[in-house]
């Protein structure tokens, strides 16, 4: 099985799709493919489905749309296969669950590959942080499941999913900076910065990538944008954390230069939330 949730839903077994047409089995393979391995009882997938305003028919309709993933698993099995729909779409005590492989589904190998991340990172490993979190980041295709009509399950993980990427790039860019791929980084900053235009740690890494550049006027102009638009539309100011990147763009801080080993500055914008 080949189950892909970060992007468009795709699911396969044998090369062939059992991803149904109709929007909420595809919701219910979602469900239990985000939860490979587990029992996802009936109660929760009828919320999923249906939220707070269940049918009277949700029991009996739900075992339909269970039928139909299972029709769509008999037929990719074919008929010379020594297991049948039941065995990976299992009826459990309760509830249902997807027997196949975590990794198997681009989600679970996308959650390893972040945890191992952040164990190079807390060994200062910038070279291997930036390797696995690109492996990371390579598996998304495009929004997670966003062919896929979701209910309040499915909305907690895409939260979840999305807020990891973003905090995933975040550790690549950091371990880049560390190896000094600064002005490699700028042009992707500066698309970044357009697209979050209210987050912080984004803006610290631009500011950063264009000092190290020789480009401090520019640094400075991005702190300034950000200022203007955090007081306009919230009223605030930005973190102290930023202000003393600020400070030490505007004063030329030798502390933000990479010189000698790359690594011994990686912990740079960690420094300044002290």
């Amino acid at each position: 099985m080949d189950i892909k949730l970060l992007g468009p839903l795709s699911a396969h077994l044998g090369g062939v799709s059992i991803v149904p047409s109709a929007g909420k089995p595809r919701q219910i393979l979602a469900l239990l493919a985000g939860c490979a391995g587990q029992v996802l009882p009936v109660p929760t997938l009828m919320e999923e489905i249906w939220g707070a305003d269940m049918p009277r028919s949700a029991s009996t309709t739900l075992q339909t749309y269970i039928l139909q993933l299972r029709r769509k698993l008999t037929e990719a099995l074919g008929p010379d296969a020594d297991r049948t729909a039941k065995d990976i779409l299992a009826t459990e005590y309760g509830g249902y669950t997807l027997r196949v492989a975590p990794e198997s589904v681009d989600v679970h190998a996308y959650d390893q590959l972040v945890s191992r991340s952040r164990t190079a990172a807390d060994r200062g490993d910038a070279a291997a942080v930036a390797d696995l979190c690109q492996q990371a980041l390579a598996l998304w295709r495009g929004p997670a499941l966003v062919d896929v009509k979701v209910g309040p399950m499915l909305e907690v993980e895409l939260v979840r999913l999305e807020e990891s990427r973003l905090a995933t790039l975040e550790r690549r860019i950091d371990a880049e900076l560390a190896l000094g791929r600064h002005s490699a980084l700028v042009a992707e900053l500066r698309a970044l910065i357009a697209r979050h235009p209210l987050h912080e740690g984004l803006h610290a890494q631009c500011m950063l990538a264009l000092h190290r550049s020789g480009r401090r006027g520019q640094a400075l102009d991005v702190f300034q944008d950000l200022r203007n638009q955090l007081v306009d539309e919230l009223g605030v100011d930005p973190s102290d954390r930023l202000q003393r990147l600020h400070r030490a763009v505007l004063n030329g801080d030798p502390a933000l230069d990479l010189a000698g080993h790359a690594e011994r500055h990686a912990p740079f914008l960690e420094r300044l939330a002290v």
